[in-house]
């Protein structure tokens, strides 16, 4: 099995039971992805996996904002926000990584969006931009350079970490086959157009290389 340097991380963006099929903001096929990231795992030194972490009455829901329904879109002190489903509320169900996904290999679990004001798609940043997670600090203090990622959705959570990512200084790939998209009025067209004008490759996990 080819095995990637020491200095290679692999990212596995929220494969959580609400974002599958069954679930309350479920991807189409977003189950797929388990198989491709249970693979991957095993090539990596380092494996962190990220986890959407929502209080109830989260103010991305749709819920918390009278008269607006799921999909629309606010204005949040930080910018356009989509108003989504209730979805990965802390404690629940749906919050929970899918069980087929192996989390044992994972060295670190990064909880986002826990913050009842502000979303969180990128495992770097919440929404404003700002507000810092601590992955950067921990792939730093592990001498970490190059990013695989994969996970959901491909033009959310993965699109914006993979970008942050490579702003940050990154050198960053996607496995296209290890993610699945919610494709919203184009988004996955748009996300993927960002993610290469980035610096971002995409590739099949079978194209990854490795030594």
């Amino acid at each position: 099995m080819l095995h990637f340097p020491d200095d290679t991380a692999l990212i596995v963006i929220d494969v959580q039971l609400d974002f599958c099929p069954g679930g309350a903001l479920a991807v189409a096929g977003g189950d797929e992805v388990v198989p491709v990231i249970n693979r991957l795992m095993d090539r990596f030194a380092t494996v962190v996996l990220t986890q959407d972490w929502h209080p109830e009455g989260h103010l991305s829901f749709a819920a918390s904002h009278p008269g607006k329904a799921p999909f629309e879109m606010t204005e949040m002190p930080y910018g356009p926000q989509v108003l989504w489903p209730e979805h990965c509320v802390q404690g629940t169900p749906g919050a929970e990584f899918h069980p087929d996904l192996r989390t044992e290999p994972a060295h670190l679990v990064i909880r986002k969006g826990f913050r009842p004001a502000i979303d969180s798609y990128s495992a770097f940043f919440e929404n404003d931009r700002r507000t810092a997670t601590a992955l950067r600090g921990y792939l730093a203090d592990r001498g970490v350079r190059s990013l695989v990622l994969a996970g959901l959705a491909t033009d959310y959570c993965v699109r914006y970490s993979a970008v942050d990512a490579a702003r940050l200084g990154f050198q960053v790939t996607v496995a296209e086959d290890g993610c699945r998209a919610i494709d919203l009025a184009g988004s996955l067209a748009e996300a993927r157009a960002e993610m290469q004008a980035s610096g971002v490759r995409l590739a099949p996990s079978a194209a990854l290389g490795g030594h």
